[in-house]
């Protein structure tokens, strides 16, 4: 049944508590649960969903804090295509977000960098880590800049939205960006991305840029989606943390939450070992 105008879908989001961070003069809320060092979960399109709750979720129970704030769409609310294109189409027009650009940062990593920053200082630790998603995928490229980015994850980073073979291989952050990026991977910080074979959104051609300007410091799990393959893997899969998650053993998409719980947990030194099973 469909919500009233304006009723919240908050039953979606239950363990989290909201509040709101204010940085270069815009307030947004956030979504916080757990303890621990933080990690910035930045919702895919629509916005927060059922499904990026229950990821935030996981990492709580991998002894990290979850801090999801709310940058688009409805905080809670299920998605479907209409939803997805009552968000997508702001989005695409704010200036906040590059999403047809070469070569270009989103300005809005500017202020996850501060929220980034002010998580640190709240919740201690060796540094902070954060998983974009498919629109915001890449924003965690872009917060390797600082310091603290410790635990970055690229899941299905999807812009610059495909529509030219250069947009297909670009990796949405400027040249001064990536050059800040590489010098970071030289001294040792690492980067994991996620990706479907056959993602309509997401080109092997952008994980070859990444592999060819990072190197060994890039750690690639592209999964199998192509026709046949043998988890039925849909051709269009796309969301591997979230809605194309097999969440049991033996998949290869439970095995990317795991290895993606497991890197949080290695880089903001709470150990390693089994995520959201862990005692």
């Amino acid at each position: 049944m469909a919500k009233a105008d304006g009723q919240q879908w908050t039953e979606n989001l239950a363990g989290f508590t909201k509040e709101v961070f204010e940085a270069d003069g815009k307030a947004r809320d956030i979504y916080r649960a757990g303890t621990g060092p933080a990690v910035i979960v930045i919702s895919e399109m629509p916005g927060i969903t059922p499904l990026v709750a229950e990821f935030g979720l996981k990492v709580v129970a991998a002894g990290c804090t979850a801090v999801m704030p709310h940058l688009f769409g409805d905080p809670g609310r299920p998605p479907s295509g209409r939803y997805i294109f009552s968000s997508l189409g702001p989005a695409c027009i704010s200036r906040e977000f590059s999403t047809f650009a070469l070569r270009r940062t989103s300005p809005i990593t500017n202020w996850l960098r501060k929220l980034a920053a002010a998580e640190h200082a709240r919740c201690g630790g060796p540094g902070v880590g954060a998983v974009g998603m498919c629109f915001t995928g890449g924003f965690a490229l872009a917060m390797m800049v600082d310091d603290i980015m410790l635990a970055p994850v690229l899941s299905q980073p999807s812009l610059p939205f495909p529509i030219t073979k250069k947009h297909k291989a670009d990796i949405g952050i400027s040249d001064a960006d990536l050059a800040r990026v590489k010098q970071r991977t030289a001294e040792g910080t690492c980067l994991l991305g996620l990706r479907f074979t056959h993602d309509p959104f997401c080109f092997e051609e952008r994980f070859a840029t990444l592999r060819r300007e990072l190197g060994d410091a890039f750690i690639a799990v592209e999964i199998d989606s192509s026709p046949d393959n043998p988890f039925g893997h849909p051709k269009a899969a796309h969301s591997v943390l979230t809605e194309h998650l097999q969440d049991r053993d033996g998949t290869p998409t439970r095995a990317a939450l795991d290895q993606t719980l497991a890197f949080f947990r290695e880089k903001l030194g709470v150990g390693t070992g089994p995520g959201p099973e862990a005692p």
